[in-house]
C-alpha cells in the first residue's frame, strides 16, 4: 500500500467518523423494525431498502453537522478530542460539503423511491437534531437530552411513514419508548465521563445537579420505562412474547439503575450505558418476533 492510499483511507476512516456509526445504526435499526411493523403482510422490499438507505443518509448527516457546530466542545473533550473537527484535519467547508452531499442523496432517494411524507419527518428530525438540540438545547439547558430526545426518538415513525404512508398511533407508541429510554441511556454516559463535560463546558444534569439527583432521576425515568414498554400489549398491538421481554428486560434496566443509585461506580455505570443499548435492540427485536408469531397464527 502507497503512503497516497494510506492517506486517503485514513481520511476515508476521519469522514466515517464524523457519522457516528454507531449511533446511526441503532437508529437505523429501530426504523427498520418500524417498516416491518407497519404492515400485517411482509413489506415491499425495495421501499424498504429504499428507506433504509435514506434514513441512514440523513442520519449520518446530521450527526456529521452535529459535530461541526460541536468542534470546540469536542477539543476540550478526552473522548471527541481525536475527532477530524476537533483537530481541524477536515475543514468547516468539507464537513458541509459532506453533510449536504449525503443529506441530498438521502432527500432524493426518499422523495423519489419511498414517499414525500418520510422524507419531511426525516428531515425535521434532522433539523431537531443538529439545530434545535445542538445549538439551541444542548450549551442552555440540563434537561437538554430530555428535550432534545425526541429527534432520536423518531426513526420506528419514520420507518412506519415509509411503509405505511402514514403515522399512527402505534408508530408514536415506539417513539414514546425511546424518548423515556433516552434520558438514563444518556445520563450513564454522563455520570463516568463527568470530567470531560466539566471540561466542555455543557450544563449537562450531573454538573449542574450533582451525582446523587442525576441518578435519582436514573431510576425514576427506569420505572417510568418499564411502565410505557408494556402499553404496545395492553393497546393490542403485540402479545404474550413481547410481554415476557419487556418485563424481563425492564426488570434488569431497574436493577442496573438501583444498584447505581444505591452505590455508584465509573464501572457499573460504563455496564448499564452499554447495556442501555442491548436493551433497546433486544426490545424492538422481541416486538418484531411477537409480530411475526401473530402473523403465521393468522
Amino acid at each position: 500500500m502507497t503512503s497516497t492510499t494510506a492517506a486517503n483511507l485514513g481520511l476515508l476512516r476521519q469522514y466515517l467518523v464524523l457519522t457516528k456509526p454507531r449511533v446511526t445504526q441503532l437508529a437505523v435499526f429501530c426504523a427498520v423494525i418500524g417498516m416491518f411493523l407497519a404492515t400485517p403482510e411482509l413489506p415491499d422490499a425495495r421501499r424498504v431498502l429504499a428507506a433504509t438507505l435514506g434514513i441512514w443518509l440523513l442520519a449520518a448527516a446530521a450527526f456529521a453537522m452535529n459535530c461541526l457546530i460541536e468542534q470546540q466542545v469536542d477539543a476540550r473533550m478526552l473522548r471527541t478530542a481525536r475527532r477530524a473537527t476537533a483537530t481541524g484535519s477536515i475543514s468547516t467547508a468539507q464537513v458541509l460539503a459532506l453533510s449536504g452531499l449525503l443529506g441530498g442523496i438521502g432527500m432524493f432517494v426518499l422523495y423519489w423511491w419511498v414517499n414525500p411524507l418520510t422524507m419531511w419527518l426525516t428531515f425535521a428530525t434532522f433539523v431537531g437534531y443538529a439545530v434545535i438540540y445542538t445549538v439551541i438545547l444542548k450549551p442552555r439547558t440540563p434537561q437538554n437530552i430530555v428535550i432534545g430526545g425526541l429527534s432520536g426518538a423518531m426513526p420506528p415513525a419514520l420507518g412506519w411513514a415509509a411503509v405505511a404512508d402514514a403515522v399512527p398511533a402505534e408508530a408514536w407508541l415506539l417513539v414514546l419508548i425511546i424518548f423515556i429510554w433516552t434520558p438514563p441511556h444518556f445520563w450513564a454516559l454522563a455520570l463516568y465521563r463527568t470530567n470531560d463535560y466539566a471540561k466542555s463546558g455543557l450544563p449537562m444534569l450531573p454538573i449542574t445537579h450533582g451525582q446523587k439527583f442525576t441518578r435519582l432521576h436514573i431510576l425514576l425515568y427506569s420505572f417510568a420505562l418499564l411502565a410505557t414498554t408494556l402499553l404496545p400489549y395492553i393497546v393490542g398491538m403485540s402479545g404474550w412474547l413481547y410481554l415476557v421481554a419487556a418485563v424481563v428486560l425492564g426488570l434488569i434496566f431497574i436493577g442496573y439503575a438501583f444498584q447505581l443509585y444505591r452505590v455508584y461506580s465509573d464501572e457499573l455505570s460504563r455496564k448499564f450505558f452499554r447495556f442501555s443499548i442491548l436493551y433497546l435492540s433486544l426490545l424492538f427485536a422481541a416486538l418484531l418476533a411477537d409480530h411475526w408469531l401473530i402473523m403465521v397464527r393468522a
